[in-house]
Formats: C-alpha cells, sequence, structure tokens
C-alpha cells in the first residue's frame, strides 16, 4: 500500500525482534529509516538484509549526546522526521528488596528515559514541520503484570503516562503520539523470560493456553498495527494504548 511513502522514520532497537519487524514494514511500506541499536553487529547485518531504505547507526538512546547527534544528523540529511518509533527496551527481573540503585537507573533509563530524549530532539523538527508521528512501544504489563517482573511494568506504566502527556502537549502542533503495548511475542526477550522459569516448556503451554487465540503474535504482526498508528490513516488517532495481545488482555480486565 506504500502507506509511508516518503516518510522519514527513526527506530529504536531496530536490529532484533519487533524493532527489526517494524523496520523492515516501515521499507515495505516505502519509508526512509534510521535503524538505530546499541549492538553494532546485529545492527548494521539487519540494515544489509533488509536492503534500500535503510541505514544503520549505533546510538545509546540513555546518551543524551548519542541521541541529539543521531537525530539531527537524520534531520540534516533529510530536512525533518516524520515518524518516531521508541521501541528500545530491556526486560528486568528484580526483587524490590534486593535490587541495586544501579540496576533501577538502567531499567528506567532503557525503558522510559530513552524514549524521552528521542522525543524530545524529534519534536523539535517535527513542530517546525507542524507534522509528526510517535508510537512508544510500551507493553501489556502497564496495565496488567505477573510476578517476578519488577520494575518492568512501572517503566511501561511510566511510558504510556508519558505518551498521554506529550500526546495532549503536542496535539495543537499537529503531531500524534501514541503508544502500541504488544502481549507474548516471539522474540528474544519472551525467550529469555522462558528461561528463568523452572519448566520453560510447560511455562509456555500455560502462556498459550491463557491466549484466547491460541497462540502468541510474531514480531510482523505488531509491526503490521505500528505502521498503521505511524501512518496518516491514524490521523485522529493521538494518545491511544492499543493492545495487540492475543486476546490476554480481555480475560484478566474488566
Amino acid at each position: 500500500m506504500q502507506r509511508l511513502r516518503g516518510k522519514i522514520a527513526f527506530v529504536t532497537g531496530g536490529a532484533r525482534g519487533i524493532g527489526r519487524a517494524i523496520v523492515e514494514k516501515f521499507v515495505a511500506e516505502g519509508a526512509t529509516v534510521s535503524c538505530v541499536d546499541l549492538d553494532p553487529d546485529v545492527g548494521r547485518a539487519a540494515a544489509t538484509a533488509i536492503g534500500g531504505g535503510v541505514d544503520f547507526h549505533r546510538v545509546d538512546i540513555t546518551s543524551e549526546a548519542d541521541v541529539r547527534e543521531a537525530i539531527e544528523g537524520v534531520v540534516r540529511a533529510h530536512g525533518t522526521i516524520d515518524i518516531l518509533v521508541n521501541n528500545a527496551g530491556i526486560n528486568a527481573y528484580f526483587d524490590a528488596t534486593e535490587m541495586s540503585e544501579a540496576d533501577w537507573d538502567r531499567v528506567f533509563a532503557v525503558d522510559l528515559k530513552g524514549a524521552w530524549l528521542c522525543a524530545k530532539y524529534a519534536l523539535r523538527a517535527m513542530t517546525k514541520a507542524g507534522a509528526g508521528s510517535i508510537v512508544n512501544i510500551a507493553s501489556i504489563h502497564a496495565t496488567m503484570t505477573i510476578a517476578g517482573m519488577f520494575p518492568y511494568a512501572a517503566a511501561k506504566s511510566g511510558l504510556v503516562g508519558m505518551t498521554r502527556s506529550l500526546a495532549l502537549e503536542y496535539a495543537p502542533r499537529g503531531i500524534r503520539v501514541n503508544a502500541v503495548l504488544p502481549g507474548y511475542t516471539r522474540t528474544r526477550l519472551v525467550e529469555e523470560w522462558l528461561q528463568t522459569q523452572p519448566d520453560p516448556a510447560e511455562a509456555e503451554r500455560r502462556t498459550l493456553r491463557n491466549h484466547p487465540l491460541g497462540r502468541i503474535a510474531t514480531p510482523m504482526e505488531i509491526a503490521n498495527v505500528v505502521a498503521f498508528v505511524a501512518s496518516d490513516e491514524a490521523s485522529a488517532m493521538t494518545g491511544a494504548s492499543i493492545a495487540v495481545d492475543g486476546g490476554l488482555s480481555i480475560m484478566y480486565t474488566s
């Protein structure tokens, strides 16, 4: 459909999993994509495999200097940034009484501060253009969670709160800000969580039983939703939080 033809996009955590699928989908939809990640080898390999329309930059999203340099470089090269996807994130498995202050700071630096830093600099270009779309990749942990994931739910809840605040502040300037909340998805992070369970195979069977669709999402199924939300087809949508979770959350929320 080429819904993103001519758009300039900046996607964080684009080397693997959902992020890579978003980059692939955006390129297929006609966008020019700056894919950023902390892992240069995997990132460059992904950019090469995806092909035209994507370039890779190593960026530490917890570093304001890195973020400013990367986004200002894209603006110099292309004139603006039309779409920002804050996808980069890490899981967290801590006991609240045992985790260190450094552990806490690292989780929030990646899962929340990094999204703010990217928005801070992308919004400057979007405000100048009078248009733009930010999609924050949160999680269903923002609305429901399980034991053993502290403080991931807190960080992702913060990201949804930031989405609402930015949507309200920047709607008068023609900028939309929304959140997509993936559930269980076939990614490295989910496989990592399964391996922390006493019986990974049983944990996966139990997980699948809890999904009305009887399966978990693929990264591309998340990317399809992100592409719609980022596109002008969703032009009346801002401040929204959209769950893509195989029906999991409807069984446990009223």
